[in-house]
């Protein structure tokens, strides 16, 4: 029996740790540990990566998606539309800034924003758009952008899971009015704890957020606005330095990988794999597949010591926390469809072609047996 684990950072820690303890050194010799000159090298490094003209180091992905909106203007009274499939931080910031989240339903294949139901969802208090590049593929950014255009709103690309990932040549963040990354260790960019960058063409957005992180100030001591404690680490400046060298190797292993499953999986029946866009370069933070009965296939595949994930069980829209928008069951068709069917394969750059082997061996005995891998007797299921 292989073990299989979801996600491995030790394995990709092994392979650069000379390289990042030479960096934490150089960070613990200058003491600038708070902002400084690692997080603007950084800052320059990402800007150039994404084709961007700057970068606005903060503290997590959170906080950039917040003051990308607060940036922007984005206040009390408005109304940002986003999508229910997402983690509940890109609804978080909409309502700590003031705003209301404003769902829209996703596209069946790419589980991104759906571009021919936004502008239904669009009301005179309206000011923001936030589509999401899901699992590290891109939403369908043309149709949203030309809305967008069409009634004065603002884009704010979620890219937090798509670091790399491209739409039509252009990398993931760089389309709209900013665009958010969050810096998790679990990331296809991922820092030694916690981080996060916005990315933008306009220069007075980026210096806006870079006051707005350090307390408003403009200097030390002198306030120009209200603002929050969200400076990004020196350590985490300097570590995600030396991974963003490697980022571009460690997407192209994870499409590797992606690959494979799709060439194991193929004929396996009632099983909906990734789909790529025709328009994306997808970097497969998440391999997800969707599949009937989902919840008996993650045990069973459980006690062969294969680990797999959710992303994510309960839509935005019937969390408690958002209970008082007044959405219900069947208010987003697509997305709770997702949300009781996806299942996240094992995927990072290091897994091995014996490891990919054995997830997809198991799938394929589980979902062809006579019998579900749970006590019940039907089998599972095609998804609808």
């Amino acid at each position: 029996m292989t073990y299989v684990p979801l996600l491995d950072l030790r394995a990709q820690y092994t392979t650069i740790h000379e390289d990042v303890a030479s960096a934490l050194l150089r960070v613990l010799d200058s003491t600038a540990f708070a902002g400084g000159p690692f997080v603007a090298d950084f800052e320059k490094e990402f800007a150039s990566y994404c084709g961007c003209e700057f970068t606005a180091g903060v503290s997590n992905g959170t906080s950039a998606l917040w003051l990308a909106l607060v940036g922007l203007g984005i206040g009390a009274g408005d109304e940002v539309i986003t999508t229910p499939n997402t983690f509940i931080a890109t609804a978080e910031a909409i309502s700590f800034c003031g705003a209301t989240p404003v769902f829209v339903d996703v596209d069946p294949d790419t589980y991104t924003m759906d571009p021919d139901l936004l502008e239904a969802a669009i009301t005179p208090r309206t000011k923001a758009i936030i589509p999401v590049h899901l699992y590290g593929q891109p939403a369908d950014m043309d149709p949203i952008l030309a809305i967008a255009k069409r009634h004065g709103l603002r884009v704010i690309e979620d890219a937090c899971q798509a670091h790399g990932a491209e739409y039509k040549g252009r990398k993931a963040g760089s389309m709209g009015d900013a665009g958010c990354f969050s810096f998790y260790p679990g990331k296809n960019l991922g820092a030694y704890g916690e981080a996060g960058a916005v990315v933008t063409n306009n220069g007075e957005l980026a210096q806006k957020i870079r006051i707005l992180r350090d307390h408003g100030q403009t200097e030390k001591y002198k306030h120009a606005m209200i603002g929050w404690n969200d400076r990004m680490d020196g350590f985490q400046g300097a570590v995600l330095s030396i991974k963003l060298k490697h980022l571009d190797k460690w997407n192209d292993a994870r499409r590797g990988h992606a690959g494979l499953y799709n060439e194991l999986l193929a004929d396996v029946e009632h099983l909906m794999l990734p789909r790529e866009a025709a328009y994306a370069r997808h970097i497969y933070h998440v391999y997800a597949i969707r599949v009937p009965r989902r919840d008996e296939l993650m045990a069973a595949l459980r006690e062969k010591d294969i680990w797999c994930g959710i992303h994510y069980p309960i839509p935005i829209h019937l969390q408690k926390a958002y209970e008082f928008l007044g959405y219900a069951k069947g208010s987003f068709p697509i997305a709770e469809r997702c949300a009781r069917e996806t299942l996240s394969l094992p995927m990072f750059p290091e897994l091995t072609t014996e490891q990919i082997e054995s997830v997809a061996t198991e799938i394929r005995t589980l979902m062809m047996a006579d019998t579900s891998p749970a006590t019940s007797r039907t089998r599972l299921q095609p998804a609808m």
